[in-house]
């Protein structure tokens, strides 16, 4: 059984719907980030980023969003949310999982913490990465109204889930992601899922039902 290590709506979100969507057994392990929790040495010992998640799995502590996406998919493969080895749409899949970490997740986060760059200069900082999402939700929204409703067409996977997590993280954005058209649809199908209302009961969220 999985033991996945948590924040309501940090990056943990996704695997956590993943794990909810598959039906698999897993335990949910808190990380009180309010209290720095995921800096204390018993967490650093499983992940020495000191962030959330972490995943346990057969005893074996792992991390990194988009490495757990692609683990998790992979691991139980009969439901069809990640292309297998040889399938045609395989190298796309890979493709938009790390699109997502590195030109999403990875500006948002100098969005909220700038300082973390230039604490001299977090406006500039700020509004930087504000740019580069934005134009990231642009070329998004203009792939999903040639190729969509999802990331691989018709075929939904374990990318829309980390897509559809990072939309919600720009909901008090200046420019949220869901108010392109088509990232908009897509959002509108992942939160109809069953496993999101699941999710949302579990991690005791309400911004962004």
């Amino acid at each position: 059984m999985y033991s996945l290590y948590y924040s309501p709506g940090a990056a943990s979100m996704v695997v956590h719907w993943l794990l909810i969507e598959l039906g698999v057994p897993h335990e949910l392990r808190l990380v009180d980030t309010a209290a720095k929790q995921q800096k204390s040495p018993e967490y650093l010992r499983l992940n020495p980023n000191g962030v959330v998640p972490t995943l346990v799995d057969h005893g074996q502590p792992l991390y990194e969003a988009a490495a757990l996406v692609l683990h998790v998919a992979d691991r139980h493969a009969e439901a069809g949310l990640a292309p297998a080895q040889g399938d045609p749409q395989r190298g796309l899949y890979l493709q938009w999982v790390l699109n997502l970490a590195n030109t999403l997740q990875s500006p948002l986060r100098l969005w909220w913490y700038p300082q973390d760059i230039d604490g001299e200069h977090a406006d500039t900082v700020k509004d930087g990465a504000r740019r580069r999402i934005e134009s990231t939700w642009e070329r998004l929204d203009a792939h999903l109204a040639a190729n969509g409703p999802y990331l691989l067409g018709e075929r939904l996977s374990a990318a829309d889930f980390y897509l559809a997590m990072l939309m919600r993280w720009t909901r008090n954005m200046p420019r949220p992601g869901h108010e392109w058209p088509h990232l908009a649809e897509l959002a509108r199908r992942m939160k109809a899922r069953p496993s999101f209302a699941t999710l949302y009961e579990r991690e005791g969220l309400t911004e962004w039902a």
